[in-house]
């Protein structure tokens, strides 16, 4: 499969799941192969501007998202994890609730302990690091700290 066939494919299912939860009024699905869904939101790097972006998180507590950005094992990483990079400020919404989250990339330990969890969580992140040159980022997410005021 080709990079072109992946990036369809992830705009497909980007954009179905954005159906569904408009349709349900963000109350489908529940768990997405075992993954919690979360809608990341990103400044982006070029314009500036807000940018959502659905996502699943196959490690997820209250106060820890972790996400990867696996692209299906495409040979460039997602814009939404450039945007990150660039703008470690995000905010991700669970539901109705949206949280304030600083997002950072796992080191290389990090990720070495982080990655079996995750591949038992969803095996095909196994697959899609097989699948490319790049190394797979792995992005932690934790709540941005209160500003002072």
């Amino acid at each position: 499969m080709g990079d072109r066939s992946i990036e369809a494919g992830a705009w497909v299912l980007e954009h179905t799941h954005r159906a569904l939860l408009a349709l349900t009024g963000g109350r489908f699905p529940k768990k997405v192969a075992g993954m919690q869904p979360v809608e990341l939101h990103t400044i982006g790097r070029k314009t500036g501007l807000r940018r959502s972006t659905l996502l699943t998180s196959p490690l997820y507590a209250e106060d820890r998202v972790v996400l990867v950005a696996s692209k299906g094992g495409y040979s460039d990483d997602p814009i939404w994890y450039k945007n990150l990079v660039a703008h470690p400020d995000v905010e991700i919404t669970v539901g109705d609730r949206t949280t304030p989250m600083t997002a950072r990339t796992a080191s290389p330990d990090e990720k070495a302990a982080l990655w079996p969890q995750l591949v038992q969580v969803y095996k095909g992140y196994e697959g899609y690091q097989r699948n490319t040159a790049r190394d797979i980022p792995v992005v932690i997410c934790e709540p941005a700290p209160a500003s002072a005021g």
